[in-house]
């Protein structure tokens, strides 16, 4: 088996409650149902907020025009202790546009990948707060900062506004050190990553990034190195054998050269990251060339792909985070959506378990290394991905919590 990691950013437009994690519109919210097998087992999403208002059709222009504040302060407010009242009002971040609900049409590739593949309805971002501080946990199932405090010591770093401390890691091991140390191998696949790396100092946006009010040489349009968790480790910082611009990966796959371990980030513009001028349909798009590019070769039959976005955006959620984590004493944030697609996914089937983003290290433990808890981090408690996941393909029982 070959894992492919696609992480998309800022909540998703996964969810037609409110912006990751599909809703069936027949069931009754906060309905919370034991079945499992088809759309009418996901919870269905509330008509109103707490404060009785009604939310806001999230399509491509609502997406476009609005960034709400994820920062962790801002987050936990919102959230409110659990009680999940204050994203339309009461807090100093609130705001009406911050309950939306993308209507099916604006996301029926993802409903189609969940109505075939397995979906998790109970996958939380790890930390309240912005994208870097999530994706962390990809690597080391653990805290490093909050929100985005610092970014990679990196090319790039110097193109992103507003200027950012910088941070590498050195001594500390990811996930991707346990496997390499064991012979698997292991890649980054950024996109616009060989632009940055050539450019004499920022790139120019590519043509086809029109974000308003006017193209700019750093994100939303080109590479911005605090979206890969792996380049603030000294081993893996602008380390040519992992990092790789996203076109290598069509020419690694058809080599036969495609990692145990991928993964993969596409640029804000087509990462469906609200605001900007970005569009939910250029993120579909975006996630589909990855999923054709693997459908297409020899690698089908034994590559599990696992989609998720890296944070809730700010947005509403009436499902309240569970409690902080007692590992790194940090507060979990909103759901985010997480799909597992391919062969070794169970079909149809929406899983309730209670996931984060260490629970792909944990899984990647057992699966490569037959034993969990090896950060001893987060990896040593959360659950595993085996709700997700069809032991009669796998060859191994992944355990469901």
């Amino acid at each position: 088996m070959r894992v492919i990691i696609v992480v998309c950013e800022g909540l998703g437009a996964l969810r037609v409650r409110g912006r990751h994690g599909l809703r069936d519109v027949g069931k009754l919210p906060g309905s919370n149902p034991t079945c499992t097998q088809g759309p009418s087992c996901c919870e269905a999403a509330p008509a109103t907020d707490p404060s009785g208002a009604a939310f806001t059709p999230l399509d491509d222009t609502e997406n476009a025009a609005y960034d709400p504040n994820h920062t962790q302060f801002c987050e936990l407010d919102e959230i409110d202790d659990g009680k999940m009242d204050r994203f339309v009002t009461g807090a100093s971040c609130s705001d009406p546009r911050n309950f939306v609900v993308a209507p099916a049409s604006a996301v029926q590739p993802y409903w189609d990948l969940a109505t075939q593949y397995a979906l998790a309805d109970r996958w939380f971002q790890p930390i309240a707060g912005q994208s870097s501080s999530n994706d962390m946990y990809f690597a080391t199932a653990h805290w490093v900062f909050t929100d985005n405090a610092v970014q990679p010591d990196t090319e790039g770093e110097g193109c992103t506004l507003p200027p950012t401390p910088t941070a590498k890691y050195s001594g500390k091991t990811t996930v991707a050190d346990l496997l390499i140390a064991t012979g698997r191998t292991f890649g980054v696949y950024a996109e616009g990553y060989a632009a940055m790396v050539s450019a004499l100092l920022c790139p120019s946006p590519p043509p086809d990034c029109t974000m308003t009010p006017v193209p700019l040489p750093t994100p939303p349009c080109d590479y911005s190195p605090g979206d890969i968790p792996f380049e603030f480790y000294a081993q893996f910082a602008d380390n040519p054998v992992y990092m790789k611009d996203l076109s290598q990966l069509g020419t690694d796959i058809a080599a036969g050269q495609l990692p145990t371990l991928t993964y993969v980030k596409r640029v804000q513009y087509k990462n469906e990251h609200p605001g900007y001028g970005t569009t939910i349909s250029n993120g579909t798009a975006a996630v589909q060339a990855v999923l054709d590019l693997v459908e297409g070769s020899a690698y089908a039959d034994d590559t599990l792909v696992l989609l998720t976005w890296d944070e809730g955006g700010g947005f509403f959620d009436h499902v309240a985070p569970p409690p902080t984590s007692a590992i790194d004493s940090e507060p979990y944030g909103m759901r985010v959506p997480l799909l597992a697609i391919g062969r070794f996914a169970r079909q149809g089937v929406v899983s309730h378990v209670v996931l984060e983003q260490s629970s792909i290290v944990k899984f990647l433990e057992l699966n490569f290394l037959g034993a969990t808890g090896q950060l001893g981090a987060r990896d040593t408690q959360v659950a595993n991905i085996g709700s997700l996941l069809d032991p009669t393909q796998t060859g191994i029982v992944v355990p469901e919590n």
